[in-house]
């Protein structure tokens, strides 16, 4: 298990009880009282740490390093899951993957964010930053969905699109803008779970949907902590209080509607536990498939539009334009 900064006291108690269980497996000893109290404790200790995180630890849960990534998830939710690669323009972008599955018998295309596992990994993946090629990979998924019928499910976790020049000069900006608008039109269902980073338009790309959830200890933001202390407070270091004034995480989100739900995690975090975690996503997503599918196509095109219509506006300003 790798540990962040915060859950260092946690992380001394289980390499305590660790090395209980080996002493009492190597010595045939009966530890089983100490190893139990300490596994109470560990328990306790977990649950303060994490009802009480700040934004910005909120973040740090976001992207530990072993917190599951797409292909995970899908591993754990899907079978006979079909991984199509390229963009039939230019390459294929490791960043973004996605392709045909199965979910308990349900016929779906996915799309996500790809992080990696390592230092090599993390390169190859770009850490989960794509570019225009993976925004177009994802949107030649999402139009063969349209075309046979079937719904979407998306999973984002990226820090941002790729902010390079070799991006840039293939289109960055216009293949995020081409996404969202033909995601906005779509007449299929769309759910889109934001399981790690939600950073800026490189998850709204993915994330124009009928029913957008979070993991709970996910963040969703137009820019990250960092970038926003750098910008307005001219300090990287002000990151925490950037984080807390860019209300990113998932109960933010939650109170102004920038999301329909929070998706619970186990405790300590989805790290913890992928099966669980992949489960909760799956239950919450079939739910969403049974009622979406129920509505003809023009009707989940409108509601969708609606949906993102309305989100920044208050009070008089929405009821003038009669999105209330």
């Amino acid at each position: 298990m790798d540990y962040i900064t915060l859950e260092q006291p946690v992380a001394e108690l289980e390499n305590r009880i660790d090395e209980l269980k080996r002493l009492a497996t190597s010595q045939s000893m009966n530890l089983d009282s100490e190893i139990s109290d300490l596994e109470e404790k560990a328990a306790r200790m977990r649950h303060e740490i994490f009802s009480k995180l700040t934004a910005y630890q909120t973040t740090q849960i976001a992207r530990h390093p072993r917190r599951p990534n797409t292909l995970e998830l899908i591993g754990a939710m899907c079978s006979d899951f079909i991984e199509l690669h390229g963009d039939r323009n230019f390459l294929d972008d490791p960043a973004i993957v996605g392709g045909l599955a199965k979910i308990d018998g349900q016929s779906v295309v996915i799309a996500g964010h790809q992080k990696g596992r390592g230092t090599k990994d993390n390169i190859h993946r770009n850490f989960g930053m794509p570019r225009p090629e993976g925004y177009r990979k994802a949107l030649r998924l999402m139009s063969m969905a349209e075309r046979f019928n079937l719904p979407i499910l998306t999973l984002i976790d990226t820090p941002g699109a790729f902010p390079g020049i070799d991006a840039e000069e293939r289109g960055q900006s216009e293949s995020i803008a081409k996404n969202i608008l033909v995601m906005s039109r779509l007449r299929i269902p769309i759910v889109t779970v934001v399981v790690g980073e939600g950073g800026s338009g490189g998850a709204l790309a993915l994330g124009v949907a009928n029913r957008v959830h979070m993991l709970k200890h996910s963040v969703y933001s137009v820019i990250s902590p960092e970038g926003c202390a750098s910008i307005l407070m001219k300090s990287a270091s002000a990151a925490s209080q950037a984080a807390e004034m860019l209300k990113i995480t998932s109960s933010d989100a939650l109170r102004l509607g920038v999301i329909d739900s929070i998706i619970d995690e186990p405790e300590g975090g989805a790290h913890r536990n992928v099966e669980q975690t992949a489960a909760l996503i799956k239950q919450q997503v079939l739910r969403d498939f049974a009622e979406l599918k129920k509505l003809p196509g023009e009707k989940l095109r409108d509601t969708r539009i609606e949906k993102f219509m309305k989100m920044g506006f208050a009070g008089d300003g929405a009821e003038i334009l009669g999105l209330n």
